[in-house]
């Protein structure tokens, strides 16, 4: 007989577990490691609610465990750290992103990039010899190397959701040179990961146009997010009017959308950054990056030392998502308004007050 979540490990603990593809999430006890030498063990405070969450409980994916515990920005105080833990102590804060493990020697590894090492371990939904279970539970451990301080000035609940969200946009323009000051960059798509994409650009001192397929977020967009210029996509005037003005653009949707009058909006040598997931395969003909040099390019999150990177520029810049906070048991209703993208622009899940034992 397999062993069950209930058996696997000491510790009890109780979470909100999927367990089949129809992603109806329930309360689970189920239980996690001791903490080992270099463990840190932390009461999750607050957890953000991320779209990838939404497409491993229905099993889009088709790599789904059940049961599954999902949540991947999940931020807390740190109850119990292992005896040689020297990063963090008793009482501080930290947080967890979307990585609890990689082989911390291959090439990645040793130059900071663990999220593409081949043995890279998933906060959940890991298939490894126990699956790991994710920030949607009382409680979380994981080795120390991959906690993330949490600066005293940033705020916890709007700030768990730059934990995927946040490094899923501040990588690309770190390593592709969207960062510099003076130059002009296109966000495509206001969600979870454009909202804060903006914030960034802005942080760097950056020109911004967002690029939508919904006129009604012109107003957020430029008034509340402080960007330059809004592009409606399905508008030829407009976006023939922006052609070849961009140095870069991050692309952050997930639903099927043309490439090539993205490309047209790039400046000679300019860059499309792929962080979006579309399920269908992208259109992509050579001639608009032949004529002009350019590149269509994509990134995944961020290693542990960009991530701590980012948070602590996050701080600095007084950076955080929208979130709209909410109780563990309306998760169901929070995953059925993600689907119909009805939200600004992050669930967060007040865990502490709201998850009540199984």
């Amino acid at each position: 007989m397999g062993s069950s979540p209930e058996t696997e490990h000491p510790v009890k603990a109780v979470g909100y577990a999927a367990r089949d593809p129809s992603g109806v999430l329930s309360p689970i006890n189920f239980s996690r490691r001791e903490t080992g030498d270099e463990d840190v063990r932390f009461k999750v405070l607050y957890c953000g609610v991320c779209h990838s969450d939404l497409h491993s409980i229905k099993n889009d994916w088709l790599n789904a465990k059940y049961p599954m515990i999902p949540g991947h920005e999940i931020v807390g105080v740190v109850t119990e750290v292992g005896s040689k833990v020297k990063k963090v102590k008793v009482g501080d804060k930290v947080g967890v992103g979307c990585m609890v493990g990689s082989c911390r020697s291959c090439d990645q590894c040793t130059s900071d990039q663990e999220q593409y090492c081949s043995k890279t371990i998933q906060t959940y939904n890991a298939h490894t010899v126990v699956p790991t279970y994710g920030g949607y539970s009382d409680h979380m451990v994981a080795n120390e190397h991959f906690i993330i301080s949490w600066p005293e000035d940033l705020p916890l609940d709007a700030g768990a959701p730059l934990l995927c969200a946040g490094i899923t946009v501040y990588s690309p323009m770190r390593y592709y040179g969207l960062d510099k000051a003076g130059m002009h960059v296109g966000v495509v798509g206001l969600g979870g990961l454009g909202h804060v994409g903006v914030k960034f650009l802005k942080a760097f001192g950056i020109k911004v146009s967002v690029i939508s397929t919904n006129p009604n977020k012109k107003e957020e967009a430029v008034s509340k997010l402080g960007a330059d210029l809004f592009l409606v996509s399905h508008d030829q005037t407009q976006m023939q009017a922006a052609m070849g003005t961009m140095d870069g653009i991050i692309d952050t949707v997930s639903a099927d959308h043309a490439l090539t009058p993205l490309i047209s909006l790039l400046k000679p040598n300019g860059k499309l950054i792929l962080v979006g997931a579309p399920t269908k395969p992208h259109e992509l003909p050579a001639f608009p990056l032949l004529f002009g040099r350019k590149l269509v390019g994509g990134s995944l999150i961020g290693g542990i030392k960009e991530t701590q990177e980012m948070i602590d520029f996050a701080a600095k810049h007084k950076i955080t998502a929208a979130v709209e906070i909410i109780p563990m048991d309306y998760i169901n209703t929070a995953m059925e308004r993600l689907q119909k993208s009805d939200v600004r622009y992050r669930f967060v899940i007040d865990i502490a007050n709201t998850l009540k034992s199984a």
